[in-house]
């Protein structure tokens, strides 16, 4: 192949790959927005001075032949919620945290309210809103398969997906588009 011939090919892969760049770029623009302006506060989240997520308390004891029966912590905790949220919403549990090095368990509901209580008395250590749950949902999408009620998380599968591939293309063009012009000029 000619010097000639093998530089016109590299140019035509070059403007396929810019076109490939800038047109995914247009389109993905707000999805891509969105990840890095959610990543960014997910990753400051536990260095956010309690506006995310609140800061993990401390219990009166780490030994849990001191703490309380689950179940009376359990009945606890959703006195807490029954007192300070809406009764006409369905209070559902999501998961239950445990931190045995502090004294603490926490109970998070999901409609992102999360509480802690003390793992030997009961007491309430913290109770309010978890803002970080939304980003992270916002995030990876499945802040849509919530809106539509959808279950398996399908859409977050697909958006991940989509983004995970759209990420990848992005790096290899974006690769190609500064190496390429570079590796043209040594070959001639």
């Amino acid at each position: 192949m000619s010097p000639k011939t093998k530089r016109k090919k590299q140019a035509k892969i070059l403007r396929i790959f810019r076109k490939v760049h800038r047109l995914m770029g247009a389109f993905l623009f707000i999805f891509f927005f969105i990840i890095s302006i959610s990543g960014l506060l997910l990753g400051w989240k536990k260095n956010s001075a309690g506006l995310l997520l609140a800061e993990t308390q401390k219990g009166s004891s780490s030994e849990f032949s001191e703490w309380l029966p689950l179940s009376v912590l359990y009945e606890k905790a959703a006195t807490v919620m029954k007192d300070s949220v809406d009764v006409t919403t369905p209070i559902v549990l999501d998961r239950v945290d445990i931190r045995k090095d502090k004294g603490v368990i926490k109970f998070i509901y999901e409609d992102h309210y999360g509480l802690q209580l003390d793992g030997a008395t009961g007491n309430l250590l913290e109770f309010g809103k978890r803002h970080s749950d939304f980003i992270e949902n916002l995030h990876d999408g499945s802040v849509l398969d919530t809106y539509f009620k959808t279950s398996g998380n399908p859409i977050k599968l697909i958006y991940t997906t989509l983004m995970g591939i759209a990420l990848l293309v992005f790096t290899i063009t974006g690769f190609w588009l500064w190496y390429g012009p570079k590796r043209m000029r040594k070959t001639f």
